[in-house]
């Protein structure tokens, strides 16, 4: 997972970014410290914590400085081209620029003509037949024996396109193949304010606006796993120039240098999904395929054909390098103007017949059957979208859209399908699902078809049951009760109401599930959903107040059946772990605690679950404690010099 931190403008008082922004933003010596070169005559070092500059220099009037000046790490001093010809060298003591080291062009001919060239290559870049140049944004960097060249297209893809250091082959033109990245991360056509850089093996950075959006941002996607990792809105544009250095990202926002410190974790399944998924019991469902990009191979390299191994890219392959599908293109022919009773059963066909293995084939189907959506608001073929999902290939990012319609039209049943196949959906999706499912009426929910397999029989429920769930409220939890002194004078109040309170307008229901199965089990598959808590919880502030009451009884009653009752462990049954349970009730809490307080339906509910939490943390204290016991006997044991004799020994724990 990757998080944009909070931004700050260095002082440029003392800089002038012309209209092509600046020259560059380099590093020094000092971690904390940069150089910041115009694009006029000046050179300002930055100390960034303190946002203050600790040094200026400039050249002379009329002079121009030609090149971004660096730092030479191993004497600390700056160097620095101007006019393209005159070479300065100065260091933190120097004042005056134009009195320092100066080498011409025919002093240092010779830092130059030692670094003699063993061979020189070329090569041509093969583009599409609709594109006629690329964009000149581009970024690179060495990996392993190649030169990674990743450039931003004229359709909005970056894609990679990998160099020999050493060629084989000197003399002729070689050609060169580029591999799609990612797909359609800016706006197609824009050409002001875009820029990228690679930040590590895993993350790259990218200026410039998205494609649901008309103003420019700032992005970070992960290109292992495909997916967004975090974005920021840049309202006074930019002047398409990004630079990094650490975890700090520099960019001319504006008309001033803007720093946004960054942080990119170690790429993982579960960092860029969030949390995962609850493990299936093996048989309950088949694993979505994706395609291993780790393994495949097929990049040709040059006019010898030679073929590179796969692994060194760890890129996606070029969706057009796919093989044909038969009937692929009549099949989205038929989508975009046939019934969707013929389409039903062409696809049905196709999918019967060929089973392709390329899940970008089932994400174009999709698109197709979306975009028509779209473009037609009484055409929602719900029965063509319900096949798909089930091919078990598909994501939320092939398919961005669907879950949208499925919103748009109350599909209950597409989006609990959704949820339980998709392991990329955003949070804020997830968000809008569930505000759906607590909010839809119940004339909907008993028309849909929805799967029940998370949700055991309520109904069930014997007097032994009732019992013990009321005994849990009147002894709070794990046989704490009022006398151990850990209970409030407000608890002690809930305990000595009557056992009817429990059913009376607004108040918890103990005994009882206070939603219909079918509710109950659209609100498991969001609780079985992946996702990442600081981006999940501003989303969650904006569900009402009684829908958060209501989910809250929910999950309370939820934890007491996984606790008390057998029936979670029967086969077929795949409620939600205990560990998820609670997961979402501290979320709920963290992010409408302030809220529920001014509810009064909602004081019952939130002692209930104080009480809890504070009997939890009883059980873990005494369970400490038993644990320090344990390992003090251990100590013990092992000082004992002889073992002839033995003690006996008495250890007081409470």
């Amino acid at each position: 997972m990757a998080t944009l931190e909070e931004e700050f403008t260095l002082s440029t008082g003392v800089l002038g970014a012309g209209p092509e922004g600046f020259l560059g933003v380099e590093q020094t010596d000092k971690a904390d410290q940069f150089l910041v070169t115009d694009s006029g005559r000046t050179v300002v070092l930055y100390k960034v914590s303190d946002q203050k500059p600790l040094g200026s220099w400039s050249v002379k009037q009329g002079q121009s400085i030609t090149c971004p000046a660096v730092c030479n790490f191993q004497t600390g001093e700056y160097i620095m081209v101007h006019d393209h010809k005159v070479l300065r060298i100065w260091n933190n003591d120097d004042v005056n620029v134009d009195k320092v080291f100066k080498a011409t062009h025919g002093h240092y001919y010779a830092y130059v003509r030692l670094c003699k060239s063993h061979s020189l290559s070329k090569y041509t870049l093969l583009l599409e037949k609709e594109e006629k140049s690329v964009k000149p944004n581009f970024t690179a960097r060495v990996d392993g024996k190649f030169i990674s060249l990743v450039s931003l297209s004229s359709d909005g893809c970056i894609y990679e396109t990998l160099i020999p250091i050493y060629s084989s082959d000197t003399e002729q033109n070689q050609r060169l193949v580029r591999a799609l990245m990612l797909k359609s991360v800016v706006s197609g056509g824009v050409r002001n304010g875009v820029a990228l850089t690679i930040l590590d093996q895993d993350h790259i950075a990218v200026l410039g606006p998205p494609l649901s959006a008309s103003k420019e941002c700032l992005s970070i996607w992960n290109i292992k796993f495909q997916t967004l990792q975090t974005s920021k809105e840049l309202p006074q544009g930019t002047s398409g120039q990004l630079w990094y250095h650490g975890e700090v990202l520099f960019m001319l926002h504006g008309k001033s240098l803007t720093v946004i410190p960054y942080k990119c974790e170690e790429s993982s399944l579960a960092g860029a999904l969030g949390k995962l998924k609850h493990t299936q019991e093996s048989g309950t469902h088949s694993v979505p395929h994706f395609v291993n990009w780790e393994t495949c191979s097929g990049y040709e390299l040059g006019s010898s054909g030679a073929e590179q191994s796969r692994t060194l890219r760890r890129k996606k392959v070029e969706t057009n390098l796919q093989p044909e599908v038969p009937g692929f293109k009549q099949l989205l022919s038929i989508i975009k103007k046939d019934s969707e009773k013929h389409i039903e059963v062409e696809l049905r066909k196709f999918l019967a017949k060929s089973t392709p293995a390329f899940h970008t084939i089932i994400g174009d189907l999709v698109a197709g059957l979306v975009g028509r959506c779209k473009a037609e608001p009484s055409f929602y073929p719900r029965n063509c979208l319900t096949q798909l999902i089930q091919t078990h290939v598909l994501s939320y990012s092939l398919c961005p859209d669907l879950m949208e319609i499925a919103l748009e039209h109350t599909d209950v049943q597409m989006l609990q399908l959704c949820l339980q196949q998709f392991p990329d959906i955003p949070e804020s999706t997830t968000c809008a699902c569930l505000k759906l499912f607590l909010s839809v009426g119940d004339d909907c929910l008993r028309d849909s078809n929805i799967n029940m397999e998370s949700v055991f029989d309520y109904s069930d429920s014997t007097q032994d049951e009732k019992k013990e769930m009321e005994e849990q409220i009147e002894i709070v939890q794990n046989g704490f009760g009022p006398e151990d002194g850990n209970c409030s004078e407000d608890s002690q109040q809930l305990n000595d109401k009557p056992a009817d309170t429990a059913h009376e307008p607004g108040s918890f229901p103990v005994t009882s599930c206070p939603v219909a199965p079918k509710r109950a089990a659209l609100l498991n598959a969001v609780l079985h959903s992946a996702y990442s808590e600081p981006f999940l919880l501003p989303h969650l502030k904006d569900i009402p107040a009684k829908h958060v009451t209501l989910f809250l009884q929910y999950l309370y009653f939820l934890y007491l059946k996984c606790t008390g009752s057998a029936t979670m462990t029967l086969p077929g049954v795949n409620p939600p772990t205990v560990s998820q349970i609670m997961d979402w009730i501290c979320l709920l809490l963290d992010a409408n605690f302030t809220v529920l307080l001014m509810i009064p339906e909602a004081k019952r509910l939130l002692l209930i679950l104080y009480n809890f939490v504070k009997s939890q943390i009883s059980i873990y204290s005494e369970l400490n404690k038993i644990a320090v016991s344990f390992r003090e006997l251990q100590r013990l044991n092992r000082e004992k010099s002889s073992r002839g004799l033995y003690s006996i020994e008495v250890l007081e724990l409470f």
